[in-house]
């Protein structure tokens, strides 16, 4: 494993907390008692007060995918008139623009595109290695890695390591949703189920490759299923898991088939702050600027949170569905300093790379 077992007697004064309880505090809790027990484990994991971010930049190098998710308004049919595949060179310029402003993470997210099999995904990365060799890919969600290795003859355990050897650093959690299957089965039913994205995360571990977890959450479900999903996450985790962070952030309806309504601030913190309780055996807790904005992103870091995640030199997952938030890295040291905190950039895997002290 690559972390320590946070849940271990002496590292967190509280005892783990069970479902019956989390779904208590989920439905009934009051909002300011659940943030100030959250806050409380969070400086006890991070006595510092030091609030991490890194300068990344999400290229989607295509949008046709087969999944065609409900809650979903980036993808795109093969047919359709904007659809794309992006030509390698234009991929190159987008990471050269990344390294050009102190950029160290590159994440490759896109559609479940049938006709991109290993052979394309090996190409890139190891062209990628070669020209940018400091900075770390994490790409490729377990949905993604699930389709090229279905449309490549292989398995997931070989699909893992072809990439890894052509240049894949690390995994990011996307495409997690909600982690139940009654849920994935309304809002993605031609997408993996839960067993799926849990397999492809404990080999990917297994291979030494870390990895990141996510939900989304506020389309369908019931707040059971996002404290089963919750507990699926620390459950792996203490399978032998590689998760550095946990990122929950908010469905966004606009222009999507769906439809509905987004959660509201409240909503959203108390997830967070929930989160952070659960989660005991993972370090870090992201704030989803992306989704909620500065202002709520700095609340968030009195909610469990203390780290804000990526600058997303460019985002257009969430952007499609009319959420369009932009943060630069001044901008992010700006709002840590002024919720009291030390700003710092870090790496993929949280190595401190510079503090922001004056």
């Amino acid at each position: 494993m690559f972390l320590p077992n946070l849940s271990q007697p002496g590292i967190l004064t509280e005892q783990r907390i069970k479902r019956n309880e989390a779904l208590r505090l989920l439905t009934e809790g009051d909002l300011l008692e659940l943030g100030m027990r959250a806050d409380r484990i969070r400086r006890s994991l991070h006595p510092e007060n030091r609030v991490t971010f890194v300068i990344d930049r999400n290229v989607n190098y295509t949008n046709i995918c087969e999944s065609k998710c409900s809650f979903c308004a980036f993808y795109r049919d093969k047919t359709s008139a904007d659809a794309y595949v992006l030509p390698q060179e234009e991929i190159f310029d987008k990471i050269d623009e990344l390294v050009s402003q102190g950029g160290t993470q590159l994440l490759m997210q896109g559609g479940l595109n049938p006709e991109l099999t290993i052979t394309y995904f090996e190409d890139l990365f190891r062209k990628i290695a070669l020209r940018y060799p400091t900075l770390q890919n994490h790409s490729l969600s377990p949905a993604e890695v699930v389709c090229i290795a279905a449309h490549s003859g292989l398995t997931v355990d070989e699909t893992l390591l072809r990439l890894k050897v052509a240049g894949l650093d690390s995994i990011p959690g996307g495409g997690a949703e909600i982690l139940v299957d009654d849920v994935r089965g309304s809002i993605s039913p031609k997408k993996i189920g839960w067993r799926q994205w849990a397999e492809v995360m404990l080999k990917a571990a297994g291979l030494g490759m870390p990895t990141t977890a996510t939900m989304m959450f506020g389309s369908c479900e019931k707040p059971a299923d996002i404290v089963e999903h919750l507990f699926r996450i620390r459950e792996l985790q203490d399978a032998g898991g590689s998760f550095t962070a946990f990122i929950p952030w908010t469905y966004q309806p606009g222009n999507t088939e769906l439809g509905g309504t987004t959660a509201s601030g409240t909503e959203y913190l108390k997830v967070l702050a929930l989160s952070r309780i659960v989660l005991d055996n993972i370090p870090n807790i992201q704030a989803s600027w992306v989704t909620q904005g500065a202002k709520m992103a700095q609340a968030a870091l009195f909610f469990g949170a203390n780290d804000l995640g990526g600058t997303m030199l460019e985002e257009n997952v969430v952007a499609a569905a009319g959420c369009s938030f932009r943060m630069s890295s001044d901008e992010m040291v700006i709002l840590i300093k002024t919720a009291g905190f030390i700003p710092a950039q870090r790496s993929t895997t949280y190595t401190i790379i510079r503090e922001f002290t004056v």
